[in-house]
């Protein structure tokens, strides 16, 4: 299935060329993704709308380089992921892409200013410019004064605050949300998404975000255009 509503492939800031994923089961194939082929823009924000096991996630992981296709091509920014080593595709993870959870991931040892840090030191940016932007977010978040408090001491809502900062404290290129919303009650899962609409709009973040919620994405401004997967009448999932 090949489609891209936004204009041309070859022009695009993420290219998905052909892209097919398929997982053994036993002595069976289940085909999770097929043929997938769609341009996204720079600046964009896409939602991947449906249930769990359509293969949301998968394209998260294929995406970001933690998996590979069973065929097909991801390009970012023309850099061909899937064609990188596995190293070389964690380099670019770490660099390029900022990733929000469900359950929010954050370290439970570190406070949430080591949590915020801690992207920076692994790319090796941390100087006091930096640290003084990652505060900065961290304010205009109204979470300044938690600063050294451990995530534990944190509610749901202030958890997955601190986890867009740091999904953004190393200035990505492209934002990765897996149900960002999915751990939190309706009316703070909304404020998280206005929070996120707000601090990537601005600068023209590339985001693509996955979620089951049909009633939280029309709630939503945070979308340019929904992806829908849906299953087929073999339980294999494909896009429509």
């Amino acid at each position: 299935m090949s489609t891209n509503p936004k204009g041309s492939e070859k022009n695009s800031f993420i290219k998905l060329q052909n892209l097919t994923k398929i997982y053994p089961e036993g002595d069976k194939e289940r085909v999770v993704l097929k043929d997938i082929s769609i341009g996204i823009n720079q600046g964009e924000i896409i939602v991947l709308l449906g249930r769990s096991g359509s293969g949301k996630s998968t394209l998260l992981n294929l995406l970001c380089g933690i998996d590979i296709p069973t065929s097909g091509s991801v390009f970012i920014n023309d850099i061909e992921i899937t064609n990188l080593s596995e190293h070389k595709r964690t380099l670019f993870r770490r660099k390029n892409i900022g990733f929000i959870f469900q359950f929010f991931n954050l370290i439970p040892t570190l406070t949430v200013e080591e949590n915020l840090l801690l992207p920076l030191e692994l790319n090796g940016l941390i100087n006091q410019k930096k640290i003084k932007e990652v505060l900065a977010i961290l304010e205009q978040l109204g979470l300044s004064d938690r600063k050294k408090s451990y995530p534990d001491q944190l509610s749901g809502g202030e958890q997955q605050r601190i986890a867009i900062a740091r999904a953004l404290s190393h200035d990505p290129i492209l934002i990765l949300a897996d149900e960002p919303t999915g751990n939190l009650d309706i009316e703070t899962g909304e404020q998280i998404l206005n929070i996120l609409d707000n601090l990537t709009r601005k600068s023209g973040k590339t985001i693509i975000m996955a979620t089951h919620s049909k009633e939280m994405v029309c709630s939503s401004r945070l979308k340019d255009r929904i992806v829908i997967f849906a299953m087929d009448g073999k339980g294999n999932c494909y896009r429509l």
